[in-house]
């Protein structure tokens, strides 16, 4: 361990973590919290040992110069805290913080109805190559050092979700009390697992709560950034821990990136009909999400950007994204991942080398593999369906590293993304 400036006093802390690789497809999740970390300012005060936890042959150390003296930044986890001079929610521990369902952590954690400021403790780095069980101790060990009142880990997988839709984002909880209070997706995954999963369940043995939230990025677009997947990561994250968060370029940038990725595919007739055919699966499976819950979530979270518009990073309207509930950023629903996007994808293998169906030996875009029918249509019932935020143990060893819509194991496209690891993971993402 290496101590860079000793603990701090912290005032209710939420831990919020983030890494790179496995579970972060289109950098979506690790760029929320370095979001989080810029817009607050966040003082980092530890950092892993970089030799107990990473191969330098996978990960390798950056060498840069910094006034004609050579120097070197290995790769490792970071934790800072930011003070967020009170940025509170905006409901309190009565009705309307009850109606949250999803948006709001009212009940025994003692989280969602304060008004008063809260510290958060930011984790970001890289997943390490080894030694899972003592970097998850550590992890644990600042947790209950700092008073840490619950986890939040962050995950983006790939999934047969339209770019032209809003974002789906899953909530994931071990703890079926959690789950109940808090209106989450218990998660029954059984298969391979990332460091989320192994952090999460590390957590939830401790005693400490622990909520994974997890975005889904269009497999046929994994290049990163997504910032529109960060962006509706972000206003998830809001609504569950009561905390109006600062959205700074992010709401302009998600229009940009839409904007850019609608260009490409009006470019080729089939990969806009394949666009179009899961747009269609999408709306359909999305009919149910009118729902008193989804509403009353949305007008919580334009009552919290209306309270505190004066201050730091008010919103431009009640999604927190550009385009009101349907823009960029916007979250589908309460613990719904959204259509599709708990389905395997068929699209290309990787993340950077694939990005947007480039056909590296030709130079040409060409269209996704199609989906059969009985996938693109019905996909929410499966067992990989996108209803199921936790169950997404179904997703298949496709190419296109698609996970399921919970997020809950995946092919992420993180590590796919930076070609770290050649035979890619599995397809559900923990």
């Amino acid at each position: 361990m290496i101590e860079l400036e000793g603990v701090p006093e912290l005032i209710d802390p939420v831990m919020i973590c983030a890494f790179e690789g496995w579970n972060d497809a289109g950098d979506a999740a690790s760029s929320a919290v370095a979001h989080l970390d810029r817009e607050w300012k966040g003082e980092v005060f530890a950092a892993l040992d970089a030799e107990d936890y990473y191969d330098f042959q996978v990960n390798r150390p950056t060498v840069w110069l910094d006034g004609g003296v050579r120097k070197i930044t290995w790769p490792t986890t970071r934790l800072s805290v930011v003070r967020t001079g009170g940025a509170g929610g905006s409901r309190g521990t009565g009705e309307a913080g009850d109606a949250g369902g999803t948006g709001g952590i009212g009940g025994p954690l003692g989280i969602g109805g304060s008004k008063g400021p809260r510290d958060l403790v930011l984790v970001r780095g890289i997943e390490p190559s080894m030694r899972w069980r003592s970097f998850c101790n550590e992890i644990l060990g600042f947790a209950h050092e700092l008073g840490v009142e619950m986890v939040v880990i962050l995950g983006s997988l790939l999934g047969d979700t339209p770019h032209t839709r809003p974002v789906p984002v899953s909530g994931v909880t071990s703890d079926p009390d959690l789950a109940r209070t808090m209106d989450l997706e218990e998660s029954r995954y059984e298969g391979p697992t990332g460091i989320v999963g192994i952090l999460q369940e590390a957590c939830t043995h401790a005693g400490v709560p622990t909520v994974s939230l997890w975005a889904a990025v269009p497999h046929y677009v994994s290049q990163p950034p997504n910032p529109k997947a960060t962006l509706a990561l972000l206003n998830r994250l809001e609504d569950l821990i009561d905390l109006r968060i600062p959205q700074g370029d992010l709401p302009e940038d998600a229009r940009a990136w839409q904007l850019g990725v609608d260009q490409l595919a009006a470019e080729d007739s089939e990969v806009a009909e394949y666009v179009q055919s899961l747009e269609q699966a999408r709306d359909t499976a999305d009919l149910p999400e009118a729902s008193g819950e989804a509403i009353a979530r949305e007008f919580e979270r334009y009552l919290r950007r209306r309270d505190g518009q004066s201050g730091p990073g008010a919103g431009p309207g009640p999604s927190g994204g550009p385009g009101g509930p349907a823009g960029p950023g916007a979250v589908s629903g309460p613990g719904q991942p959204g259509g599709l996007a708990a389905e395997p994808g068929f699209g290309e293998p990787g993340g950077r080398d694939a990005s947007y169906l480039r056909d590296t030996t030709s130079g040409r875009t060409r269209p996704p593999r199609r989906a059969p029918k009985d996938q693109a249509e019905g996909a929410e019932s499966g067992e990989g369906a996108s209803g199921s935020a936790s169950d997404s143990g179904s997703a298949s060893a496709s190419g296109s590293g698609s996970g399921s819509g919970s997020g809950e194991e995946g092919r992420t496209g993180g590590e796919r993304g930076g070609g770290e690891d050649e035979n890619g993971p599995p397809r559900q993402g923990e």
